[in-house]
């Protein structure tokens, strides 16, 4: 028993020593970023999945979580020096209350800044973000029905009509869904970086990434540098022309 408590203090140390290290080269990527003028940059912070972790294990996340939130409103840090807007992205309620009053006041502290866009992805994942918003969707279009169609024919049936195009005033449509997606603040994203050769996005923005350019380091995460951001910035404006095209064929 003292020999398995010792091993876990020692995985962890590793583990608090990766995530430093993981958080560095977060901070170097979003320099690049910045410096070379792009505007949205998102990050995949914490997983709703991962919330099926050991209790121990979660909470020692959500305090490292907390700590760095508080980090990017601090005057000194990469927010305020590049004039950064930061939103939380994700079913927030998941979170502990001292994480998400945290985030809440980083997305206030930051509401006027106006250069660039930091999402970070916190208690998220791609399917919990389409239920949502298809959720959100039909009380909206329930609620417009409701309201729009109140008078009854002799039948007592509610009477829905058609807008100019023919189309069903009812149904819920794609520009319904996506008006409440949580990343509808942003732009969908060009490029998605996912690093240690992996080939899947781990359920992110898998609704947003249709015709987006997957690059696939085999580095891992802590070990990322400029000349992978580089390169994927170079084969995305090789690949540009045929995804814009894609995109406009919607």
């Amino acid at each position: 028993m003292d020999g398995n408590r010792r091993y876990g203090k020692k995985q962890n140390l590793k583990e608090g020593a990766g995530h430093s290290a993981g958080y560095s080269a977060l901070m170097s990527m979003l320099r690049y970023c910045y410096e070379l003028g792009v505007r949205y940059v998102t990050i995949y912070a914490f997983s709703i999945d991962n919330f099926k972790r050991s209790s121990e294990e979660v909470q020692s996340l959500m305090d490292l979580l907390q700590e760095k939130i508080e980090g990017l409103i601090k005057e000194e840090s990469i927010v305020n020096s590049y004039g950064v807007r930061v939103y939380f992205i994700g079913n927030l309620q998941l979170l502990s209350e001292p994480v998400r009053l945290a985030a809440d006041r980083a997305m206030l502290a930051t509401a006027k800044n106006s250069k660039a866009v930091l999402l970070v992805c916190i208690a998220y994942t791609s399917k919990n973000e389409i239920v949502h918003a298809v959720q959100e969707a039909c009380e909206e279009k329930l609620d417009e029905v409701t309201e729009m169609y109140s008078s009854k024919d002799g039948y007592g049936l509610i009477r829905l009509g058609e807008n100019e195009e023919g189309e069903r005033d009812y149904l819920v449509k794609l520009v319904d869904i996506e008006k409440h997606m949580y990343m509808a603040v942003a732009p969908d994203p060009d490029i998605i970086i996912r690093t240690s050769g992996e080939t899947r996005l781990s359920n992110f923005l898998l609704w947003q990434s249709a015709y987006c350019y997957l690059y696939s380091p085999s580095v891992l995460w802590p070990e990322i540098g400029f000349r992978h951001f580089l390169w994927a910035i170079l084969n995305f404006q090789q690949n540009h022309f045929y995804l814009d095209k894609k995109r406009k064929q919607l």
